[in-house]
């Protein structure tokens, strides 16, 4: 399931690109499926290496191009292991409603964003994660550990990510159909995984995931725009004076930082991506 829209996103084969909070990894294998260079970001050090075992699975059968790389990096988005410039596209998903300092993160992801590239950064869409609060206290922090610690408006995160340098363009909002799965969670417990009617919503959105059938399709498209669960933001880096031929150097030739410190030996350091 992904969030990012690519043609939004603009990714092209052999570019940079950061996936900052990659968790599972569906969006770095995506950059991955189409041939860009991706660096997989967890400050969860356990959600990494199930993410090297599938890329590496991906090569071996032949689903990434040849020029493709990958990467796991262990590391806090407060302190990204970068230098300035590094990258030609970001993807941040449901990661800011998890970091009280989203400012700061946000500042990080800027400095490493190369002059002119892209970012999309998703969070929960405002209605139904006020409705989500509402219904359980569990679902969010500080009950749940490592839970969500704000709700956004589209216009806070915009604002944020203004402040911060980045030139924000458009936007647009997904996942309807899981808006209602995520209140009857809420509803019967946010953790409980075993109750009936939570397991008959999710065998509904595996069957949307993997058949793309046209009714769900159809509920999608015509929900999305009000109930979307998470809403979806493309902004980029203006290039301005000296930064502009520094990213352009950068680009050209692929330099990247050397043995970034929080990598922990995971798989390939973004050193390697430079082949």
């Amino acid at each position: 399931m992904l969030t990012v829209d690519y043609d939004r996103l603009g990714l092209q084969p052999g570019e940079l690109v950061l996936d900052m909070g990659a968790g599972a990894g569906r969006h770095s294998f995506e950059c991955f499926r189409r041939g860009a260079r991706v660096v997989a970001l967890d400050y969860g050090f356990d959600e990494l290496p199930p993410v090297r075992e599938l890329m590496a699975a991906m090569v071996a059968e032949g689903e990434v191009p040849g020029d493709a790389l990958g990467a796991c990096v262990n590391g806090d988005a407060l302190r990204l292991p970068f230098p300035d410039d590094t990258f030609d596209r970001i993807i941040t998903s449901e990661v800011f409603e998890h970091i009280p300092d989203d400012v700061s993160a946000m500042a990080e992801l800027h400095r490493v964003l190369r002059p002119g590239g892209v970012i999309a950064a998703t969070v929960p869409s405002w209605l139904p994660e006020k409705i989500c609060w509402a219904l359980s206290a569990e679902y969010h922090a500080p009950l749940a550990e490592g839970g969500h610690v704000r709700i956004y408006t589209e216009a806070l995160l915009r604002e944020r990510l203004e402040g911060v340098g980045f030139e924000v363009g458009g936007s647009h909002r997904v996942h309807a159909l899981h808006s209602p799965y995520w209140w009857l969670r809420c509803v019967v417990g946010p953790t409980n995984d075993s109750n009936p009617l939570v397991q008959a919503y999710h065998r509904l959105l595996v069957w949307d995931m993997v058949d793309q059938p046209l009714v769900t399709t159809a509920v999608e498209k015509l929900m999305s725009p009000v109930l979307g669960k998470s809403v979806v933001v493309y902004a980029h880096k203006v290039p301005t004076g000296d930064a502009a031929a520094r990213g352009a150097r950068g680009a050209a030739t692929g330099e990247l930082h050397r043995d970034p410190p929080g990598s922990n030996g995971n798989t390939r350091t973004p050193e390697s991506l430079n082949g």
